[in-house]
C-alpha cells in the first residue's frame, strides 16, 4: 500500500471512529445515563448527578474532538492543495470543523461551568444551551456522514 493510500484510509477511518462515537455517546450513553432508574432497581442519581457523568464522558469526548479538528483541517488543506477537493467537502470539512469546536470549546465548557455552580444553577438559560448543544451535535453527525462518504466517493473515483 503506498503512503498516499494509507493516509486516505486512516483519514476515513477517523472520520468512521468520529460518527462511531458521535453517534454511541448521544443514542446510547445518554439514553442510558439520562434514565438510569430504568436499569438500577431503585432510583439513585437525580438528573443533576446524571447530568454530571454525562459532562465528564463529553469533558472527554472534546480531547478527540480537538484532534479530530485538527485532522481534517490539515487533510482537507492538503487535498485542496493538490485540487482533489470539491464544494461538497469544503463546505462538509468546515460544517464539521465548526460544530467540532462549537461542542468541544463553548458548549460542553459551559455546561461544565453551570455545573459546578450546584444544582441551584440549573435554569432556563441552561436548559436552552442544553438544547443548543444537543442540536449541535446532530448537525455534527449530519456533516461528519457527508464529509465521509464525499470523501470516499472523492477516493474511489481518482484511482
Amino acid at each position: 500500500m503506498n503512503k498516499k493510500a494509507l493516509i486516505d484510509t486512516l483519514y476515513l477511518l477517523t472520520l468512521g471512529m468520529t460518527i462511531g462515537a458521535v453517534l454511541i455517546l448521544g443514542a446510547f450513553v445518554a439514553a442510558v445515563v439520562f434514565h438510569s432508574e430504568i436499569y438500577l432497581t431503585l432510583p439513585l442519581l437525580s438528573r443533576y448527578e446524571e447530568g454530571n457523568i454525562m459532562g465528564e464522558i463529553f469533558r472527554r469526548f472534546t480531547y478527540w474532538a480537538y484532534f479530530m479538528t485538527a485532522v481534517i483541517a490539515f487533510y482537507e488543506v492538503s487535498r485542496y492543495k493538490v485540487m482533489q477537493i470539491d464544494k461538497i467537502s469544503i463546505l462538509s470539512a468546515l460544517g464539521s470543523v465548526g460544530t467540532l469546536l462549537l461542542f468541544s470549546a463553548v458548549y460542553t465548557p459551559k455546561i461544565l461551568e453551570y455545573q459546578a455552580r450546584g444544582e441551584s444553577a440549573i435554569d432556563a438559560s441552561f436548559e436552552a444551551l442544553h438544547k443548543a448543544s444537543e442540536i449541535d451535535f446532530k448537525i455534527l453527525l449530519v456533516m461528519l456522514l457527508i464529509l465521509f462518504m464525499r470523501r470516499a466517493y472523492l477516493m474511489a473515483v481518482t484511482k
